[in-house]
C-alpha cells in the first residue's frame, strides 16, 4: 500500500513540474559551441572588474573592487595597474566609467565622484557634499564639462560645469537600486533592491514609473535590447523578453536555457546578432536563433569564476564593437569574434 500510495504521489509531483514548465523553453543538457569567440585576458589582479571605457580604439581603462584601475594602449589585450591620487587609507568600490574623447568620469563607493579632462593623465576627486540620496552607481559623460549620475537610490543628477554644481533629473528618487541601466538616448530601468518590482525613466520623464515583475519570481536585472525593448532576469535561471515595444507589463514567456542551479547575471547581444547569458560557475551561454535554442561557450565553461558584466562597446570610430565578460577574481574574456 505505501508502495502505491509513494508511486501516486510521484506521478502527481512529475504532472505538476510538467504544467509548470509548460510554455517555457528549458533544458538539462546543452551542447558546446564548436569555437569561442572569446578569449581570456590576464589580469594581475584578483580583485573583481566592474566596468571598462575605452577613449579610443586603442587607449581604454578598466575599474573595480579595492580602488582597481587598469589602463590599456592596445584595445584590451593587456593592462596595467593605474593610481589615483587617493589618500591609502581611503578603500572606494570603483563602479563606473565612461569617456568622451578625451573627457571622462569615474564613480565610486562611497560617494567618489573624478573627473578627468586629459583622457585620464590626470583626474580632479569632486566634492558631492552631504546630501547624496545613495551611493554613486553610474556615470554618463554627455559632453564637455557635462555628465549625468545615477545613485543607489534612484536619484539621477546631471551637471554643466564640470562638476560644481549638480541638478536633480527626477522629482524624487527610486528607492534602493539592484541594478540601474542607462540607455544612449538617457533612458533607464532599474530593479528595486529587493527584486520584488522594477522602475522605468524615459528620456523626457522627471518621474520613475513602477512596474510589477512578470512572474512570481523575484527580478535579478534589467536591460535593454538592441531595439530598446527590455530583456528581464529573474531568480531560477529564467529569461523573458518584452514582447510589445513601449508597454513593460507584456513578456514573452520563460525561456530556461539551462537548469544547473545558477541564476544568470547578465546579458548582452554581439554585433552578429547572438544573444549571450552569463551567470555563475562560468555559465556563458549563446543563442544565434534569437533565443530558441543555446549553446555553452567552451572558454567560459574553462573559467573558473562567475561572470557578472558582459557587453559590447560602441564607439564613434567605426571599428567593430568591442566586446568584454567580467568575472570575479580578476577573470575577465576580450571578444575576438
Amino acid at each position: 500500500m505505501n508502495r502505491l500510495t509513494n508511486y501516486v504521489l510521484n506521478f502527481l509531483l512529475v504532472c505538476s513540474l510538467g504544467l509548470g514548465l509548460s510554455g517555457c523553453v528549458t533544458t538539462t543538457q546543452l551542447p558546446f559551441a564548436s569555437y569561442s569567440p572569446w578569449e581570456e585576458i590576464q589580469l594581475a589582479s584578483d580583485d573583481n572588474p566592474l566596468d571598462i571605457a575605452f577613449i579610443d580604439q586603442d587607449h581604454g581603462f578598466l575599474v573595480g573592487a579595492n580602488r582597481l584601475i587598469l589602463e590599456t594602449t592596445d584595445g584590451g589585450r593587456t593592462w596595467q595597474h593605474r593610481d589615483l591620487e587617493i589618500p591609502s587609507e581611503e578603500n572606494f568600490r570603483l563602479m563606473s566609467i565612461d569617456f568622451k574623447s578625451d573627457e571622462g568620469w569615474l564613480v565610486g563607493q562611497p560617494n567618489l565622484v573624478m573627473h578627468t579632462q586629459d583622457a585620464g593623465s590626470n583626474w580632479t576627486r569632486l566634492s558631492l557634499g552631504n546630501k547624496l540620496p545613495g551611493n554613486p552607481y553610474l556615470i554618463k559623460t554627455l559632453d564637455k564639462d557635462s555628465a549625468e549620475l545615477a545613485t543607489t537610490a534612484g536619484a539621477v543628477y546631471r551637471t554643466e560645469d564640470g562638476g560644481k554644481n549638480w541638478e536633480g533629473r527626477v522629482s524624487e528618487a527610486s528607492g534602493g537600486v539592484r541594478d540601474l541601466r542607462r540607455r544612449e538616448d538617457g533612458s533607464y530601468v532599474s530593479v528595486s533592491s529587493l527584486g520584488n518590482f522594477f522602475v522605468t525613466l524615459d528620456d523626457q520623464d522627471q518621474t520613475w514609473q513602477s512596474h510589477q515583475r512578470a512572474s512570481s519570481k523575484r527580478v535579478q536585472t534589467l536591460g535593454f535590447q538592441p531595439d530598446g525593448q527590455l530583456w528581464m532576469l529573474s531568480r531560477g535561471a529564467e529569461i523573458r523578453l518584452n514582447d510589445q515595444p513601449g508597454d513593460y507589463e507584456s513578456w514573452s514567456k520563460p525561456i530556461i536555457p539551462l537548469v544547473n542551479g545558477y541564476n544568470y547575471l547578465d546579458m548582452a547581444w554581439d554585433p552578429n546578432g547572438g544573444i549571450w547569458a552569463a551567470g555563475g560557475n562560468g555559465t556563458l551561454l549563446v543563442s544565434k536563433d534569437e533565443g530558441e535554442t543555446w549553446q555553452k561557450d567552451p572558454i567560459g565553461y574553462a573559467t573558473p569564476t562567475n561572470f557578472i558584466r558582459i557587453f559590447f562597446l560602441e564607439n564613434e570610430f567605426g571599428n567593430s564593437p568591442k566586446g568584454f565578460a567580467l568575472g570575479e577574481r580578476g577573470h575577465v574574456l576580450r571578444w575576438v569574434g
